[in-house]
């Protein structure tokens, strides 16, 4: 069962590889599906995984359906889904997302598109992958609706209403990191105020709004 779910998560992977977000069997997706869940196993490489090697869990992380032993970040993963609305996550150890991660307690709003991040994207706290400290670090940086967050000296997490939208929010937040590396490398980023982002923000919300279509990234 679950197929569906399955094979959304395999191809997310290979599209996270393919974009260079993910090297090896480092990161790991999921994709809630009713009560269940479906995650990426742990160290496998995410552009090689067969549907049947993704398990399906349980709220509580309990195996319902077969599959290859779950990703160590599976806490995580879980904790996120039980504290927002949540329908897809995406981890990426993507390289501009950790060498930020190492740098800020949140990354800079040097671009209104951070709004399209629920807003100023904060560095969760660092503590040891896989632990229940991780994953409440992990959930306090998303509070107030954010849809990403990065982890300190570790990774990024993305959000998504499907797993497209989370692909497409871990790629933002790469290319938001990569453009303030850029800029802190040349200088000191300007740095957009709270009233320019509510601006851009009130014009997000207005009636004629067109979403915008984000970087190419």
């Amino acid at each position: 069962m679950y197929w569906g779910a399955r094979a959304s998560v395999v191809r997310a992977g290979r599209e996270v590889v393919e974009a260079g977000l993910v090297g090896g069997a480092a990161g790991n997706i999921s994709v809630r599906a009713g009560g269940r869940v479906v995650v990426t196993p742990g160290g496998a490489r995410l552009n090689r995984l067969a549907d049947k090697d993704c398990p399906v869990l349980d709220m509580d992380g309990r195996m319902r359906e077969e599959g290859l032993a779950p990703s160590s970040e599976t806490p995580m993963h879980l904790a996120i889904y039980r504290e927002t609305d949540a329908m897809a996550i995406v981890h990426t150890h993507s390289a501009d997302c950790v060498a930020v991660s190492t740098l800020v307690d949140e990354l800079p709003a040097i671009h209104y598109y951070t709004l399209m991040l629920g807003g100023v994207v904060r560095v969760a706290e660092y503590a040891t992958y896989g632990t229940p400290e991780l994953a409440r670090n992990v959930v306090a940086a998303l509070e107030g609706g954010r849809r990403a967050a990065l982890m300190a000296n570790h990774g990024a997490v993305a959000l998504g209403r499907d797993l497209d939208e989370a692909v497409e929010n871990a790629l933002l937040l790469e290319w938001l990191c990569g453009v303030y590396l850029k800029a802190r490398a040349a200088g000191e980023p300007r740095v957009l105020t709270d009233a320019q982002l509510g601006e851009a923000a009130e014009r997000f919300a207005g009636p004629s709004y067109v979403p915008p279509a984000g970087p190419d990234v």
